[in-house]
């Protein structure tokens, strides 16, 4: 079997109209799978250095923003003379519609990797109808 490899950078986050940060770090926009089930979606964010903590989830009407806060511990006693990792904070941006049923939205969090699962609503998902012969 051959394996692919991907390198991957992380990416700065475009600056968002209108919203200032109090807090001077790098915004990195992190990578995210989106896998679309019968019933519902799933968004799988790689987010290092973050946990359920550190993590805003926030719904406004059709935006859904995913900011994450990474803090780097260096100890008192020590001097960082070459980093090759940039840290930052993470931050992500969606426009979601209405086949999405906004109450039933969960988000966990596991060793970096955010899963967010948004709901279809009801008139979003896929119906069988049947069919009758007539006699």
């Amino acid at each position: 079997m051959i394996e692919k490899t991907k390198e991957t950078q992380k990416k700065p986050a475009h600056e968002t109209e209108g919203v200032e940060r109090t807090r001077a770090a790098q915004i990195y926009r992190p990578d995210v799978d989106i896998i679309e089930k019968k019933d519902s979606i799933l968004l799988i964010a790689d987010m290092p250095g973050v946990d359920e903590k550190t993590v805003d989830i926030t719904l406004e009407k059709d935006i859904l923003t995913i900011y994450g806060r990474v803090d780097v511990d260096v100890a008192d006693n020590l001097e960082l003379v070459h980093r090759e990792y940039g840290t930052g904070d993470y931050q992500r941006i969606f426009t979601i519609s209405d086949e999405i049923n906004r109450d039933g939205i969960k988000a966990t969090v596991k060793n970096g990797i955010l899963q967010l699962l948004l709901p279809k609503a009801e008139v979003a998902k896929t119906k069988k109808i049947p069919v009758h012969a007539e006699t």
